[in-house]
């Protein structure tokens, strides 16, 4: 990408396969378009939520459109620990520290492990400060497992809400999913939750168990791969099926009337 000594550069929203912590990959340009690729490979400077992940993402993309520079001469900058406990605005972060090459003129790729950077992922810091600086934002195209999730649950679309992780007390847990189901069933708002993989089928019974009988379940896991699997129907109907395993697949919950 060119830099603009008149200016800021603009900061790439630069989304990622959803495979990542999978047992395979997909083919890189079966999920991100072409001039997503392009855009990716013209790319010299970055903030990601993981340098190593980012350069494998990279390998990824060369091998389909050649990087316009090598990845060890590239600046990949992390976004700190302390923004993915915390989060990007909880803890106070300013992420302009990370912008500096963006302010020299420099196009910047924001980059997460998987899917769209600063959904359900860090980085809407870094979004937020590039705004302040008077830079371009431009988000590319891509996979969003929140969205592709949502759209083939059944449930309703027109107003939903994410609420990212529940609490890993039992109790607690439980409360927060009845919380959140008597929003959906009074309002209709679809809830939209996420787990740590290996504790899907942990996630997955305490939903079933704890939802009412007529509540609408949709799980769907792996999303893009080869391999993946979605399922929606009523509790009742769930309870009603032997336990499954949802394995170590990425996986978004969705419940609502």
């Amino acid at each position: 990408m060119a830099t603009s000594p008149a200016g800021p550069g603009t900061l790439y929203l630069v989304p990622a396969p959803l495979d990542f912590g999978c047992d395979s990959q997909i083919p890189v340009e079966d999920c991100l378009p072409g001039a997503t690729l392009r855009a990716a490979a013209g790319l010299t400077h970055w903030v990601c939520e993981n340098a190593k992940s980012a350069r494998a993402l990279l390998k990824r993309i060369d091998a389909v459109v050649p990087l316009a520079a090598p990845i060890q001469q590239m600046a990949i900058q992390e976004l700190p620990r302390e923004v993915h406990k915390k989060g990007d605005h909880g803890g106070g972060f300013d992420a302009r520290g990370l912008l500096a090459d963006l302010v020299a003129g420099h196009d910047v790729g924001l980059l997460s492990e998987a899917g769209m950077p600063a959904v359900a992922d860090p980085g809407s810091s870094v979004v937020r400060a590039a705004h302040d600086l008077g830079a371009a934002v431009v988000p590319l195209v891509g996979p969003v497992s929140l969205l592709l999730a949502l759209a083939a649950s059944g449930l309703g679309g027109q107003e939903f809400a994410f609420s990212g992780y529940l609490p890993q007390d039992a109790e607690a847990r439980r409360q927060r999913i009845r919380d959140l189901e008597a929003l959906a069933l009074k309002r209709g708002q679809t809830q939209i939750v996420i787990e740590t993989p290996y504790r899907n089928d942990a996630l997955l019974q305490a939903l079933v168990q704890t939802l009412q009988p007529n509540t609408r379940l949709a799980v769907a896991a792996g999303l893009s791969l080869p391999q993946a699997r979605i399922q929606s129907r009523n509790v009742k109907a769930w309870r009603a099926l032997p336990a499954g395993e949802l394995g170590k697949l990425p996986a978004v919950f969705a419940f609502g009337r």
